[in-house]
C-alpha cells in the first residue's frame, strides 16, 4: 500500500461480558456471584447449574462434584476488554485456591451478535492471540436464529440448554445494543 494512505477503521460494537463457571463445594455460587459482582458490575441472567460431567479434567485439581453454570453481566464492555477480564478472573481463581488447588474455574468471554468468543491461556489451531499471553476461542456461531457449535466447541456448550441460555443472552445484549441508539451499517445485527 502506499505511504499516506489512510485506511478507515471502526470500533465494533461493544459485547457481552460472559462468564462460564466450574465449583466445586467448597464454594457457594452466591459467593462467586459476590466476587464477580464487584470485579465486574451486575449480573444480568444466571443458567440452571448441571453437574459437570462432560470431561474429567479438572477432576484431579478440583475434586469430585464439579458444578456447571453460565452467566452474563449487565451493561456492554469494549470487545478488548476480554483480555483483562480473563487476568481478573485468574486473580479470583488463585484467591479461592486450596491446597494448590482451585476450587472455581472462571472462563470469561465476551457474547456480540455474531459469536460467542471466550478467553484462555491455552494456544491451539483455532485459537487467535490477543495480548499479554490470552488467547480467543470462537466457541459459538450466530446462524439461521441461533447459536451453533464448531467442531471444536466445548461438550457442555454444545448442549440444548446451554445453547437456549446463549440465545437468551443475545437477545438481551441486542435490546441493549438497541437502546445505544448508534446508527449500525452493514449486516450481522439482525434479531
Amino acid at each position: 500500500m502506499p505511504r499516506g494512505v489512510k485506511i478507515k477503521t471502526a470500533e465494533p460494537l461493544p459485547g457481552q461480558l460472559i462468564a462460564g463457571l466450574i465449583y466445586s463445594d467448597l464454594i457457594t455460587l452466591e459467593q462467586i456471584l459476590r466476587e464477580l459482582e464487584t470485579c465486574f458490575g451486575g449480573i444480568g441472567l444466571v443458567s440452571e447449574s448441571k453437574p459437570f460431567s462432560w470431561t474429567s479434567y479438572y477432576k484431579k485439581e478440583m475434586g469430585e462434584g464439579l458444578v456447571r453454570t453460565f452467566l452474563s453481566f449487565e451493561g456492554l464492555v469494549s470487545q478488548d476488554f476480554l483480555v483483562e477480564a480473563k487476568y481478573q478472573a485468574m486473580d479470583l481463581e488463585e484467591k479461592w485456591k486450596e491446597g494448590g488447588g482451585r476450587r472455581v474455574n472462571i472462563d470469561p468471554g465476551i457474547l456480540t451478535a455474531e459469536r460467542l468468543v471466550l478467553a484462555t491461556t491455552k494456544n491451539f489451531t483455532h485459537r487467535i492471540y490477543l495480548s499479554r499471553g490470552i488467547f480467543a476461542d470462537l466457541t459459538l456461531v450466530y446462524a439461521r436464529g441461533g447459536f451453533s457449535p464448531l467442531s471444536w466447541t466445548y461438550p457442555d456448550y454444545r448442549e440444548d440448554w446451554s445453547l437456549e441460555f446463549w440465545n437468551s443472552v443475545r437477545r438481551m445484549y441486542m435490546d441493549l445494543v438497541r437502546k445505544m441508539k448508534k446508527t449500525v451499517s452493514g449486516g450481522g445485527m439482525d434479531a
